[in-house]
């Protein structure tokens, strides 16, 4: 069977084109002229140039293709602006769906984000749950949102699409610096207080066995998080410095320093623009809870675990290994 991945030369991209071939899947990947090879120069797949901005490129990257993994996503939200994440988060996936229904695609299996999902207090969320965040303050997780309601709008005129809403992705691949971060800033010692709060991590194996088995066992028109444990910040740095071989901070940010924090580095990010390793809205983050339940992909697709403490070294081991640590 051969897929088209959007966004195949990215993190999970990347990644998911390894866990098809090894499957015995024909493999095919969008990409930019532009975009680095990095995460796939290992990688025996088939590549079309285009952008999910532009119709015509995806109309002829979907010949001959069964199913569409849409990956491509500005998910480093924070080095980038809202009009960008919009155009490729929502108008993307929208162009998307239409070239894979005008080319005779089977399914569509879109990776949505935990963000779309929403800010639970008290308790874990879980897909019932609406995004409930200000758009201005968070426009990724709410052009996430919007993807979805797209994708809930063509379910019921009759196309098949499932959505995954992954939690933060650890693993190998990340060339991007994603959720990988924290692993060179450890390294670094830049990371000076424990940070406040908590969120939820998983492997990116464990994701990209929940794509594939959304193929045949995902429900159209439903959301399924995939998820691994839910962590507090502490626990992850610990894990990130264990595992660099530094000492983690002493002492804990006061709480009561992040909204300040935070009013800061959207002053800053006002005058310099989305350049920042760190933005406003992620510091406000960073004193929150921010917990996902993953039973429903469990039951439903099989949803593997793999250890974040686990995960953490295989991203770790693939940096040195590749030279980037």
């Amino acid at each position: 069977m051969k897929a088209l991945i959007t966004g195949g030369t990215g993190f999970l991209g990347a990644n998911l084109a390894d866990g098809l071939l090894k499957q015995g899947w024909d493999v095919r990947i969008l990409r930019r002229a532009t975009s680095s090879l990095e995460a796939v120069k290992d990688l025996n797949v088939e590549h079309a140039s285009g952008d999910v901005t532009n119709p015509d490129s995806l109309l002829a990257a979907m010949q001959d293709v069964a199913i569409v993994f849409n990956v491509a996503a500005i998910s480093s939200y924070w080095r980038n602006t809202a009009e960008l994440i919009y155009k490729v988060n929502v108008d993307g996936a929208r162009n998307v769906f239409e070239a894979a229904a005008r080319s005779g695609v089977r399914r569509v299996v879109h990776t949505s984000s935990a963000a779309a999902v929403g800010i639970i207090s008290g308790r874990s969320a879980t897909e019932a749950d609406r995004f409930d965040q200000s758009p201005k303050r968070f426009p990724y997780g709410h052009s996430k949102w919007l993807a979805e309601e797209i994708v809930r709008e063509r379910v019921k005129a009759g196309q098949d699409i499932v959505m995954l809403n992954p939690t933060g992705i650890i693993g190998a691949r990340d060339i991007n610096w994603i959720s990988g971060s924290i692993l060179r800033e450890a390294k670094r010692k830049h990371i000076p207080v424990m940070p406040q709060g908590g969120g939820n991590f998983v492997a990116v194996q464990d994701v990209v066995a929940g794509h594939i088995a959304a193929v045949e066992k995902g429900r159209a028109g439903e959301r399924y998080i995939l998820g691994g444990e839910n962590l507090t910040n502490r626990q992850t740095t610990e894990m990130a410095c264990e595992i660099v071989g530094v000492k983690p901070p002493r002492f804990t940010q006061p709480r009561w320093t992040i909204p300040i924090a935070a009013l800061a580095l959207d002053g800053i990010a006002a005058l310099v623009g989305p350049r920042l390793p760190l933005s406003g809205e992620q510091m406000r983050f960073t004193g929150k809870y921010i917990y996902f339940d993953s039973s429903k992909a469990q039951r439903e697709l099989g949803l593997p675990h793999t250890p974040v403490r686990q995960a953490l070294q295989e991203c770790y081991d693939w940096y040195v290994t590749h030279g980037y640590l």
